[in-house]
């Protein structure tokens, strides 16, 4: 069992509802709307999409890494060198 499985429907609701954001996106780029407006909107679905994250990553530490350290050996510096890498992956993006 993953750390996020006890609050999956909720990820799951905040992903369609992002998914609503993106095909909103695609309407306004259609309907030519007004470039400030689409890029307004398209910091509104990126900022969502880091608060998806950021809460699986919080998950993941508090349940996955938490209970390899626990059992200890390569398990667990696994999922921190796991954790660390996924970091570094948000912080670029």
């Amino acid at each position: 069992m993953y750390g996020y499985t006890h609050d999956k429907d909720n990820y799951l609701k905040r992903l369609r509802r992002i998914e609503g954001q993106v095909r909103g996106l695609q309407r306004m780029i259609e309907e030519d709307k007004y470039c400030i407006d689409i890029l307004t909107q398209v910091a509104a679905a990126t900022k969502a999409l880091q608060s998806v994250a950021l809460g699986l990553l919080e998950e993941h530490l508090s349940h996955c890494v938490a209970q390899a350290v626990a059992e200890g050996g390569d398990g667990a510096t696994d999922k921190v060198r796991e954790a660390s890498d996924a970091i570094a992956r948000l912080v670029r993006s």
